[in-house]
């Protein structure tokens, strides 16, 4: 184990960082999660399919994701390039579902005239939402071509975001039960998974590199500029930073490692943090902005569990400092997050709210057609 003072590394620049940007994507995925349910609700507007979860699917999930990591462990090469494809196609979604609401704000700050142009995929689009879809693709383009780490890491925060969006859990007990699950998931795959495929798994899928189907387009035809696209691309499946970060950002200099940090390591604590906003938007429902509620018994759940999340979060790192080795993040998060909660709720005689839940089930399942 290393010494203690170690730790300190922990202030530098990009594990910082590192933090920071999680516990933004955490909490601002758990409000557009609950922004975005309130619009639903308001406009009564199923054309974009949502999911709650019931035990069954939460129970499905790890065993579903421990098969989809073996089938990445043994048959990534042979798969990449279809999956960076289809991680492209959800990239654009993703980013086009994220900056949207951007855009219809200053749409009506602005009052600017905005008419309907074509209709795709049984959706009618305005010429603004069809400028927002070829700057969301140029964005995916150019990290097809570059690689690049911060464009990596701007498509990640848009998958969790429009993930945490749209799936959902109905109540504690659901969540309680996913959070475990996956809680056992992550231990066992980082801890165990070399004793039974003699290699650990889960490191061996997060630092897999896919082939660029660009550059093997460009390859094949022999086009100029091949040099400038990336052979090998990082997916968007997790945030990434450099440890020598100004090194990273400027051009020229070259970066060897990265610290990384796993979109489900985001997405999954953030399930927990929507849930409770919601909970707490629920109790106070007059107020147009939930995050200057001042609470009837005290602070709101969402600050126990994103402070929770934080506490969680910087002893995984520190863990992995002080014993040189990967760390299941989960380990660490899914204590420090459902654990405040529920003790909080017992205390304030809410857990019954909380575990049984009383949301308004959306019925995911209809869907109206925009005419």
């Amino acid at each position: 184990m290393e010494p203690l003072w170690k730790l300190a590394y922990l202030l530098e620049p990009a594990p910082a960082t590192l933090v920071l940007t999680a516990i933004a994507v955490t909490f601002g995925s758990a409000f557009r999660a609950l922004n975005y349910g309130k619009e639903m609700e308001r406009n009564r507007d199923f054309s974009e399919a949502s999911i709650t979860l019931d035990r069954t699917q939460a129970l499905m999930i790890p065993i579903m994701s421990s098969f989809s990591l073996l089938l990445m462990f043994y048959l990534f090469p042979s798969v990449s390039q279809i999956l960076t494809a289809f991680t492209a196609v959800a990239s654009v979604s993703s980013l086009y579902f994220c900056l949207s609401p951007y855009i219809a704000h200053v749409k009506s700050q602005f009052g600017l005239v905005d008419p309907f142009v074509s209709r795709c995929c049984s959706k009618s689009f305005t010429r603004i939402q069809g400028f927002l879809l070829l700057f969301c693709s140029g964005i995916v383009v150019a990290w097809l071509i570059s690689g690049h780490w911060i464009l990596n890491n701007m498509l990640g925060i848009s998958l969790c975001i429009a993930f945490v969006s749209h799936v959902r859990l109905p109540n504690i007990k659901i969540c309680a039960m996913l959070l475990v699950c996956l809680f056992v998931y992550d231990i066992f795959w980082v801890f165990y998974s070399e004793r039974f495929f003699g290699a650990n798994v889960m490191v061996s899928v997060a630092t897999q590199q896919a082939s660029n189907p660009i550059h093997t387009v460009a390859n094949s035809l022999s086009l100029p500029g091949l040099q400038m696209i990336a052979k090998k691309l990082e997916l968007p499946v997790k945030i990434v930073f450099p440890r020598n970060l100004l090194g990273g950002v400027i051009p020229g200099n070259k970066v060897a490692e990265f610290m990384m940090l796993g979109l489900g390591d985001m997405a999954i604590p953030s399930m927990l943090l929507a849930l409770v906003l919601s909970f707490d938007h629920r109790r106070s429902k007059d107020s147009v902005n939930p995050l200057d509620i001042p609470s009837s018994k005290g602070h709101k759940y969402i600050w126990y569990a994103l402070s929770g999340y934080a506490i969680g979060l910087v002893t995984a790192l520190g863990a992995g400092i002080l014993t040189h080795s990967p760390q299941p993040a989960l380990l660490y998060l899914v204590p420090s997050t459902l654990g405040p909660v529920i003790v909080i709720s017992w205390m304030r005689k809410e857990l019954t709210d909380l575990w049984e839940g009383t949301t308004p089930n959306i019925n995911e399942k209809a869907h109206s057609t925009e005419v």
